[in-house]
């Protein structure tokens, strides 16, 4: 009997040929995960060890998954521009903001975040996951997953279920705000916007954006640093913040090197982000909802929840106002997917926390069955 005829188009490979190719372009990633497992692994009964492998595993994965949301959109309008100079620029911001906030507080460079409930006392001991956990946010951001670092990172050393619970709440307002205002904004001056931007951007335009991007990566900083420092002392020695800054300065070396982690496309995909005007509306509102935050209270929140929000609002009100390709359906599928993956890596957060933190899981447990 005369097989049927394949289907037209192009055949799909079998799922085996599929993740041999997927390993083969990825080697040098999955070699350099598979070690930095085993680091995770060998130095995790050693506190003092495990601590800074930890921050240095967490200073990367933070800043290479939140980089979409702060400095994704700098990266993507200069990429004519020589990456030191970028790496200078932001590096130096580094320096200032966390330099200013230790000096202020008395070594801690978390701006008193981790003076909240739940995330005041530095942990004297590590899990395997609690040091790994960072390697799973590479993974996710290799991907192109925008999960909240905030939730993966420091759930997981939680010592109440109260902290994480306002964590949570003030989170999700934070999504709820940006995407408020960012489609109300756009449905109001999208096809106003459309005229604004249309030739070549003035030069004070470029300026502009040099300055909304420092301001916006400075209150980033200002409340995402907790995400890494928490593997640290509440406060930090002279040179244990000289080590802090020379880490993640390597790491931002290698990201603006790289041009960006392959999450980058998080924000290539959205419309008008190469033209810096653009992006310097999306950094200049974003940087004020950050603002906000940093003003209502010092509880930790995660500010992926804050920048889809705000992305996903900008896209479903120009697609709204028929300015752009894109239709409402295509903006709520980017809005829905963005979100999913959000939402995924707060469950993995929470299957992280409670399977090293078994004294939050009980008192979460204890509240449910309280309620």
């Amino acid at each position: 009997m005369a097989s049927p005829e394949a289907p037209p188009g192009r055949v799909r490979p079998p799922l085996s040929r599929a993740l041999l190719d997927l390993a083969l372009r990825e080697r040098v990633f999955i070699v350099l995960i598979s070690l930095a497992f085993v680091a995770a692994a060998a130095t995790a009964p050693v506190a003092p060890v495990a601590m800074w492998v930890g921050f240095a595993l967490a200073a990367y994965s933070t800043v290479a998954n939140d980089s979409i949301q702060t400095i994704g959109t700098f990266i993507a309008s200069n990429r004519r521009q020589r990456w030191w100079v970028l790496w200078l620029f932001i590096g130096g911001i580094f320096v200032a903001t966390v330099g200013y906030g230790w000096l202020q507080t008395g070594g801690d460079v978390s701006y008193g975040r981790l003076a909240a409930k739940g995330f005041e006392r530095a942990p004297q001991d590590f899990s395997f996951l609690q040091v790994a956990a960072p390697i799973f946010l590479l993974v996710m951001t290799r991907l192109r997953m925008p999960v909240s670092t905030t939730f993966l990172l420091l759930t997981s050393f939680s010592t109440s279920a109260d902290g994480v619970g306002a964590m949570m709440t003030k989170s999700i307002s934070g999504y709820v705000l940006a995407f408020t205002v960012s489609i109300v904004l756009f449905l109001a001056l999208a096809p106003r916007f459309e005229r604004w931007f249309r030739g070549p951007a003035h030069p004070l335009w470029r300026l502009g954006q040099w300055i909304t991007s420092g301001v916006l990566w400075s209150m980033w900083l200002i409340q995402d640093a907790a995400n890494v420092a928490v593997y640290l002392p509440r406060r930090l020695a002279p040179v244990e913040l000289a080590a802090f800054m020379a880490v993640i300065l390597l790491g931002l070396a290698v990201l603006f090197r790289q041009g960006g982690e392959t999450i980058q496309q998080v924000v290539d995909e959205k419309s008008g982000v190469f033209d810096v005007r653009p992006a310097t509306v999306i950094d200049l509102m974003y940087s004020a909802i950050l603002y906000v935050f940093t003003v209502v209270s010092p509880v930790p929140m995660s500010t992926t929840w804050v920048f889809i929000g705000m992305l996903g609002g900008r896209e479903l009100g120009i697609a709204l106002r028929g300015v752009g390709e894109r239709s409402p359906q295509l903006a709520g599928r980017m809005i829905r997917r963005d979100l999913g993956y959000a939402s995924l890596g707060l469950v993995f957060s929470v299957v992280i926390a409670g399977a090293v933190n078994h004294s939050l899981l009980r008192q979460v447990w204890a509240s449910v069955a309280g309620g």
